[in-house]
């Protein structure tokens, strides 16, 4: 088979997923879906293997295929049908990320699924935003296990009102599940075409070969890392509720075209919110050697075959149920990269970048908006400055790593929120310093028209992000609190309720530097 011709497959199977993200975004209600593109969409076959995704967030897309397969585990797929699920522990990330999936019956045979996910502002729990300092998955928001949100094509209303039973917003829940639902619908019609246009063997055939494709680009890029054993770690600074560093530590072994990752000496699993499900783990790891590929590779299941990661069961990496997971898809990911880099650094030393800003800067905001009576909750990561590498100096103000969303422009923010942004700037000279510098963070500072409830999850708040080769590190982040005369420094993590006119300012950490 001809590489123009899988190129043109591959690209006819992403502008599917991508055609689902526009939909998603477009049709969304919530600020957090429609402004910062906080979504997800992807192809899979009828075993849950991905073929082709949009170009959308990296700890969505590394872990969703173990979110269709608990589906195709956990019922029976009929035309027409849709899964719903967000359970961490049966394929999921944390509960505000919701998954549906839905079947590709072509001629009456089950083909492929189409999957989408996409960050709910909120999903109940003890906090608005359901991002809480928890101690348990139950705190965190309504789990919801593999249940069948349409059935034939007809909307099941009972599943529908248990959910929005249970959130602080109904209406944008609501409003954003049905574009989930239309992301799917629509990436359904657009895989028909393709199939009567070229018929289900062929598809078939090509699918495979794409998958084979991409396994072999990732072998041709193992083999270029020199054989050996290459460790490195890095710490979490605290689980939101002891003060505590929390190892996170990586040994990788290349042996030819193979790479063995081994998570299992990282420490145990926390009382806090900063838990990984393996599904996480898989998705950081894989999104880390995917970096390698070439520019303009296929991402696909294929990609994934020489690669091994090992965790233990019971780790902060690999965590048991019911442990609170809510900041391990936001947070403990970062760090699963930075290690992951950390060590190739060692054998690449002149493709790996140094460390980026290392966290997402979770803000949750949740209160009563006094324009309109009405509840809201608010959800955002805030960027910060990218790594320097032996080619140039890292990037500023952008969305690093395992998050790729935008920011929520100042007009929506304000539009949507009784919110004023005072400041929205980048943090200059937060980089570290080298013959490359690192990328600079971002100062945002919001006030409050309203009493409110907020929940920030960060990190490098006290363990800067890295520099390589001489190299120094980006500055930790900051989160000041200012009520009139006041200012306070917060902590990395916290809760609060704070009346209105309270100023909050985020600092977002800066890039390592290089050499």
């Amino acid at each position: 088979m001809s590489k123009l011709l899988l190129e043109v497959f591959r690209n006819k199977l992403s502008s599917v997923a991508e055609e689902m993200g526009i939909v998603l975004q477009r049709t969304s209600f919530s600020p957090n879906i429609k402004e910062r593109k906080d979504l997800s969409c992807a192809v899979f076959t009828s075993k849950g293997e991905l073929v082709a995704q949009a170009a959308h967030i990296p700890v969505h897309l590394g872990s969703m295929s173990t979110a269709v397969r608990e589906a195709i585990r956990s019922v029976e797929f009929s035309e027409g049908d849709m899964v719903l699920l967000n359970d961490p522990y049966r394929g999921g990330t944390h509960l505000p990320d919701i998954t549906l999936v839905a079947p590709v019956f072509y001629n009456g045979e089950l083909i492929l699924f189409v999957a989408n996910r996409a960050h709910h502002a909120d999903v109940g729990g003890v906090s608005s935003g359901s991002m809480p300092l928890s101690t348990s998955l139950f705190q965190e928001g309504l789990v919801i296990p593999p249940v069948k949100i349409l059935e034939g094509g007809s909307l099941n209303r009972d599943v529908l009102m248990l959910i929005l039973s249970n959130v602080r917003t109904p209406h944008e829940r609501e409003g954003d599940l049905m574009a989930q639902v239309m992301a799917n619908r629509v990436g359904t019609e657009r895989l028909l075409e393709i199939l009567r246009e070229m018929g289900k063997e062929e598809f078939l055939k090509l699918s495979g070969e794409l998958m084979d494709y991409g396994e072999k680009l990732m072998v041709e890029t193992i083999r270029r890392i020199p054989d050996g054993e290459y460790t490195f770690e890095d710490f979490l600074e605290d689980d939101g509720l002891e003060r505590k560093d929390i190892r996170i530590k990586v040994r990788i072994g290349i042996r030819g075209s193979k790479a063995v990752v081994d998570f299992s000496e990282s420490d145990p699993q926390t009382e806090g919110p900063m838990n990984a499900v393996r599904s996480i783990t898989l998705s950081a790891t894989y999104y880390a050697f995917r970096c390698l590929l070439e520019e303009g590779a296929p991402t696909n299941e294929g990609c994934f075959r020489p690669i091994e990661v090992l965790t233990k069961r019971g780790t902060v990496l690999d965590a048991e149920f019911p442990a609170p997971v809510s900041g391990g898809n936001v947070e403990t990911s970062q760090r699963i990269v930075d290690v992951v880099l950390g060590a190739l650094a060692k054998a690449l030393p002149d493709t790996i970048p140094a460390a980026s800003q290392g966290t997402m800067n979770n803000l949750a905001v949740g209160g009563t908006d006094p324009r309109t009576g009405k509840r809201f909750a608010y959800y955002e990561t805030i960027g910060g400055g990218m790594g320097a590498w032996a080619g140039g100096n890292g990037e500023s103000a952008v969305h690093s790593h395992m998050t790729n969303t935008m920011n929520t422009p100042v007009e929506a923010l304000e539009h949507s929120y009784p919110f004023l942004v005072r400041r929205y700037a980048i943090r200059r000279g937060s980089g570290g310093k080298g013959v490359y510098r690192g990328g600079d963070g971002i100062v945002r500072e919001i006030e409050f028209s309203a009493d409110v409830e907020v929940t920030v999850l960060s990190e490098r708040r006290r363990v800067p992000p890295y520099g390589l080769f001489g190299g120094g590190p980006g500055e930790v982040g900051r989160n000041i609190l200012i009520e009139g005369e006041k200012t306070e420094e917060l902590p990395g993590k916290f809760a609060r309720r704070l009346k209105k006119g309270s100023r909050l300012r985020i600092e977002t950490p800066g890039g390592g530097g290089y050499a």
